[in-house]
């Protein structure tokens, strides 16, 4: 790739990421965060999903697949990533606790700062020679711009709400648009080898990675008896990953002739999880449809002794 398309690409990629912050810290209400603060137990169990399991799987599939040393920083990275704006909209397709699920994508935001560095250190002790390949200033550096962002958002929607609806919708089109580009710019300078993203082990790891994630934190959920809900906001706060976020750190973390099209690898995470919580949110309104006939269509039988007392009553 060329010096220009690499620097015009990673110029998209922060404007991107800077505009879908604000649009959704935009989304967020300081009182509905107090709130869950004041009961922070949803969003205790979250965050000890989103990164207690997620890392922990993230290590386990790069070494049961014996991934080179740059991939398997790739797979720790999205391992390691916050929640994003995706989970949201997936509890609300789900019928979530939309509230819980804002709290938790800020809380596993914020946390990020702290938390990427230190679960990449400790994680990359597994590794032989990985240690080094961490760019860890420079990750802290990327979490650091998207938390100011945000923190513009919640200002907005606290103190000019009116303007937080247009900048949310505004912002999610943007970020469309963005994406198609940098895909196009991508394919354009780097597609001979993008096959190196879609190798097989690689392949695997994205569909295993986000299904497990939901498995388990709605498992978690359940053992700590959450509402079904939480348990279903929980479920895709774990599974989700925020994307963006790591395609930037990835993009502006890591040289290009070191990371080359790796750095596209959440891409195709992104599309696994977007198509599994798809199939999850099909099963889940098919079983809401049709619980919901069975409660319309079940009417209790009227015995002939209660038809002679109603009767008998009217006379």
């Amino acid at each position: 790739m060329s010096p220009v398309m690499d620097k015009t690409i990673n110029i998209i990629m922060i404007i991107n990421l800077f505009v879908t912050m604000v649009s959704l810290g935009c989304t967020m209400e300081v009182s509905k965060i107090k709130h869950h603060m004041r009961k922070p137990k949803g969003v205790a169990i979250a965050v000890v999903a989103q990164y207690g399991i997620m890392p922990l799987t993230a290590f386990f599939l790069a070494k049961l697949f014996k991934l080179a040393e740059i991939a398997a920083v790739v797979i720790l990275i999205c391992g390691c990533c916050p929640g994003g704006a995706l989970s949201n909209i997936l509890a609300l397709a789900l019928q979530g606790d939309m509230n819980l699920s804002i709290v938790m994508t800020s809380c596993s935001t914020l946390l990020a700062l702290g938390m990427m560095p230190l679960l990449l250190y400790l994680y990359c002790q597994g590794f032989s020679d990985l240690q080094n390949a961490v760019p860890y200033v420079e990750i802290i550096v990327s979490l650091v711009m998207i938390l100011v962002p945000c923190g513009i958002g919640i200002i907005i929607n606290t103190y000019r709400p009116q303007y937080s609806k247009i900048i949310t919708k505004v912002g999610l089109i943007i970020m469309m648009i963005f994406i198609v580009v940098i895909v196009t710019l991508t394919n354009i300078g780097i597609g001979r080898v993008m096959l190196t993203v879609l190798s097989p082990p690689l392949l695997a790891i994205a569909a295993l990675m986000p299904l497990i994630g939901y498995s388990f934190g709605y498992v978690l959920s359940a053992i700590f008896r959450l509402s079904q809900s939480e348990r279903r906001t929980v479920s895709v706060e774990t599974g989700c990953q925020n994307i963006q976020l790591c395609i930037t750190i990835l993009k502006i973390a890591f040289p290009q002739e070191v990371i080359g099209p790796l750095f596209l690898f959440p891409m195709i995470y992104g599309s696994f999880q977007v198509t599994e919580a798809l199939v999850l949110v099909v099963l889940f309104r098919c079983y809401r449809r049709f619980t919901k006939k069975e409660k319309e269509t079940y009417q209790p039988a009227v015995t002939e002794e209660e038809l002679k007392e109603t009767t008998e009553g009217t006379v």
